[in-house]
C-alpha cells in the first residue's frame, strides 16, 4: 500500500521513516558527485558517506536535512538502476543491532533476584527454576 505525501508536512510518517538513508547495491566506482546528483533532486542533503573498506563497499549512507525529502528519496530511488545495478534503499535503523548481554552481570541479577523472592517468604525452588 502506497501512502501518498506529497505536499502534505502534516501528515504523520510511519516510526520506521528518518532523515537517515542507507543505500546498499550501489556500483563500486560511483563517485561523490553522482551520488550528489542523483540523491539531490529529492531535496537538500546534510551528508553522504560512501563506503570505501572491502566490507562496506557498494554501500552508503544519505543523510538528508529533511523527513520528507528522505521519503520521497527512498519511494523513488528502491529498485532504481544505477550503472547496471538495481538500488536498495532502506531506513537507517538506530535500534536495530540487538544489544549484547553481559552474561556474568545478568546472571548476577536473576541470582538477586531470586535471593529476593525466597527472602518474601516464598521457598517453592519449583517456581524459580
Amino acid at each position: 500500500m502506497s501512502l501518498a505525501y506529497g505536499n502534505n508536512r502534516s501528515a504523520q510518517l510511519p516510526p520506521i521513516v528518518n532523515r537517515i538513508l542507507y543505500v546498499k547495491n550501489l556500483p563500486f566506482k560511483i563517485t561523490p558527485e553522482e551520488m550528489f546528483d542523483l540523491f539531490g533532486k529529492y531535496g537538500a542533503i546534510r551528508q553522504i558517506r560512501i563506503g570505501t573498506e572491502p566490507n562496506t563497499k557498494g554501500t552508503a549512507y544519505v543523510v538528508y536535512e529533511d523527513i520528507f525529502d528522505a521519503k520521497r528519496a527512498c519511494d523513488h530511488l528502491q529498485g532504481f538502476n544505477v550503472m547496471g545495478r538495481y538500488l536498495v534503499v532502506l531506513y537507517h535503523q538506530l535500534n536495530y543491532k540487538a544489544k549484547r548481554v553481559d552474561l556474568p552481570k545478568e546472571e548476577e541479577r536473576v541470582e538477586q533476584l531470586r535471593r529476593q523472592f525466597k527472602s518474601m517468604g516464598n521457598d517453592d525452588e519449583d517456581d524459580l527454576s
